[in-house]
């Protein structure tokens, strides 16, 4: 279902906001995670790219279903706060169980790796989420939600959105944290350390990930738009910031990932999955 036919609705401080289409928002599509990932098998993603142009011959394998995604704890604390800071309360207890089994010898929760807790979880039918993790999330998302611009960027727009379009001659597919209808794309990043944020989007790749997004979301509107990153401390004192992409390094990043897919291609046409290392190296310093 497009964007045409439903609009999005956002509730915050027990107010609904109401997105209307535009050109940018008339483009992305509404569906469940479980159809998102299984369209993945046959889409590339920005996630699945990165990790070709890092390695090969580990995308390969883990195309084949030879490797498996690490799912580790941290991972579900960041989708959870995702869910609570950009599709809301109702969302996010509708999707995640919160709390846990009570012990009636102390009168407080079973911990997290006692078997009570687990066959607790078990039974709920969705993600858990420990007393403890759903303070730290409602304390980023508060956090979030007093930063001016962060509170501005999402005051109005479309959470999740999916873009799912051919790009450089391959179907590809994204899931968009934010898409605000006049300022452009927002991601939301969660982390230890506001002060390494620069540092983790060049290990991460945040750049090559966002030019990703926009050129896709492009290619559907014909409109390059603005790329922004709200970050949240996972940590106290919970800090919030907010940067905006520039043009230069979105435009490297593009033209990054363009020859990526090119190389790609050629991957599948040979059959052909280098590790990097085929070649000696010279080491020659200390």
């Amino acid at each position: 279902m497009s964007f045409r036919e439903t609009l999005f609705k956002r509730k915050a401080n027990d107010m609904t906001t109401v997105t209307e289409p535009t050109l940018t928002t008339a483009h992305l599509i509404t569906e469940p995670d479980d159809v998102y990932r299984t369209k993945a098998a046959t889409h590339l993603t920005s996630h699945r790219l990165a990790d070709f142009r890092r390695n090969p011959l580990l995308f390969h394998k883990k195309e084949l279903g030879l490797v498996q995604e690490e799912n580790r704890p941290a991972y579900q604390i960041g989708r959870a706060a995702h869910t609570l800071i950009l599709e809301g309360r109702e969302i996010f207890e509708r999707r995640y169980a919160v709390g846990g089994p009570v012990n009636p010898k102390t009168g407080e929760v079973f911990g997290e790796r006692t078997k009570a807790y687990a066959e607790w979880a078990e039974a709920q039918g969705k993600p858990a989420i420990t007393v403890e993790q759903n303070v730290l999330i409602e304390q980023m998302a508060a956090s979030v939600k007093a930063h001016q611009h962060a509170a501005e960027l999402l005051a109005e727009g479309v959470a999740e959105g999916v873009v799912r379009i051919e790009y450089i001659g391959m179907a590809c597919q994204s899931r968009l944290d934010w898409v605000h209808p006049d300022r452009g794309l927002v991601d939301l990043k969660t982390c230890d350390n506001l002060d390494w944020l620069e540092m983790d989007a060049k290990s991460y790749g945040y750049a090559h990930q966002l030019a990703f997004y926009r050129s896709m979301l492009a290619t559907a509107t014909g409109e390059s738009e603005p790329v922004f990153i709200i970050a949240v401390e996972k940590r106290e004192p919970f800090r919030t910031g907010v940067w905006i992409m520039g043009q230069n390094v979105l435009a490297v990043a593009q033209k990054e990932n363009e020859q990526a897919m090119a190389r790609l291609a050629k991957c599948r046409a040979t059959d052909s999955w280098p590790t990097g290392y085929e070649n000696i190296r010279t080491f020659d310093y200390l």
